[in-house]
């Protein structure tokens, strides 16, 4: 009954919030709202996401360090002794259920429940509230900013029933054949999402079917297993090992998953992934990469660590990197520069391109305040942020968001050249 009223809370939160919103949309404190549920929402994301990963590290961690052989009686899988924070703790894992269920029995569940519901909120406060300026960029698709929607929403719907369907398969018995059919269906979603939406859109996008797969696992597979579990042990009826068995290679998956997911997480801060001009080549190798340190973590903690995983994986991220570099013609280097450029000629750009969002005053119809602090009100303010005009305007181009005043490559050249003859303010 509990977790019912936390969620009828939150739907009815949602509801006041959305009649709210309709109410207020088209005046001034439409932005002041959507930021305000950005911060909320995002911290609720935070917050329930730290928690469900950290069960996840955790538990996946146990079974793999769990002692088997040493005195371990003959009911349990395993034990294992751990210290932390001053205290001694002994754990024990039954192979199927101890004879009498105790009646105060911790579920893991809601962590993940609420960081899929929070992270789906916050798709809509971000992407999809705002579809025509975040989600839609018609220079990839020109599509509705509805359809862009939709388009999202039901993927996810796809990408579970696919996954579901191959973990059902016998192909999950054979591990390699799974994980590498399992990874190029990924990166096939990871190229769709490139060909619809903006890379930053297309990158959260990818989180977000991910973490699908994730909550997926949890409310269809790992805790009906384990309802049936304890409904069998509590009326003396014979468990299925199957159960525990699927709910755990469900288990192992999501562990898998989390790295990729947190990258996707962090990345709109670091528009050299999504700004390259392949991004969906760099989702799916940082994703396969840092999959690789997770694995190799496992077999740490199952004491069958090889020496070179770790290696190769870390390896492959820096090749990502050096492969991913923008070349000089790439970032409009070959054009030749107009000598002596001056801060009133950049200045003139940069007011008429960029300050409709990035100023004290934004007058932009989604940003009501300076995106991440920064702000161009001076020539002062553009010369000290000259490396990050660099990098957004001039090599990655993920700046003007989704190029929405029109920036022309000209522009841009103008931009470099005075930077790479010293950003003067003269």
């Amino acid at each position: 009954m509990q977790g019912f009223s936390y969620l009828l809370i939150l739907l009815t939160v949602i509801y006041v919030l959305a009649v709210f919103y309709i109410l207020i949309k088209g005046t001034p404190w439409e932005g002041h709202l959507l930021e305000w549920m950005n911060i909320v929402v995002r911290l609720m994301h935070i917050t329930f996401g730290i928690a469900w990963i950290g069960a996840s590290f955790y538990f996946v961690f146990l079974e793999n360090a769990l002692n088997r052989t040493d005195n371990v009686r003959e009911e349990l899988a395993g034990n294992l002794w751990a210290v932390h924070g001053g205290g001694f703790y002994y754990l024990e894992k039954y192979k199927l259920a101890p004879k009498e269920i105790p009646r105060d029995l911790h579920w893991f569940k809601y962590e993940a429940y609420f960081t899929w519901l929070s992270g789906f909120s916050l798709l809509f406060v971000v992407y999809y509230f705002n579809a025509g300026s975040m989600l839609i960029d018609p220079k990839v698709l020109d599509i509705a900013p509805l359809t862009g929607v939709a388009i999202g929403v039901g993927s996810f719907i796809v990408a579970w029933l696919m996954y579901d369907v191959l973990c059902k398969s016998p192909l999950v018995k054979n591990m390699t054949a799974f994980s590498l059919l399992g990874f190029l269906v990924i990166v096939g979603f990871a190229f769709f999402y490139c060909q619809v939406f903006s890379a930053r859109a297309a990158y959260i996008h990818f989180g977000a079917m991910l973490g699908t797969l994730m909550v997926g696992n949890v409310f269809f597979t790992i805790i009906p297993a384990q309802k049936a579990m304890v409904k069998a042990a509590t009326l003396g009826q014979p468990l299925d090992p199957t159960l525990g068995k699927n709910a755990l290679t469900r288990s192992l998956h999501n562990n898998y998953f989390t790295l990729p997911v947190l990258f996707v997480m962090v990345s709109n801060h670091f528009p050299s992934t999504f700004g390259h001009s392949q991004p969906w080549l760099i989702l799916a190798a940082i994703s396969l990469g840092v999959a690789g340190v997770k694995h190799w973590l496992n077999l740490r903690e199952k004491k069958q660590a090889t020496t070179w995983i770790l290696p190769a994986s870390v390896l492959f991220l820096l090749a990502v990197a050096f492969v991913s570099a923008p070349k000089r013609e790439e970032a409009g280097g070959a054009a030749a520069c107009t000598p002596n450029v001056s801060i009133t000629q950049v200045n003139a750009i940069v007011q008429n391109r960029c300050v409709r969002c990035h100023s004290s005053n934004p007058t932009d119809d989604v940003f009501k305040s300076a995106p991440n602090g920064v702000k161009y009100d001076s020539p002062e303010d553009i010369i000290r942020l000259q490396d990050k005009i660099m990098q957004r305007v001039v090599v990655t181009k993920t700046m003007p968001q989704n190029n929405k005043t029109n920036m022309t490559q000209e522009e841009r050249d103008l931009i470099r050249c005075w930077i790479e003859q010293g950003a003067q303010n003269k």
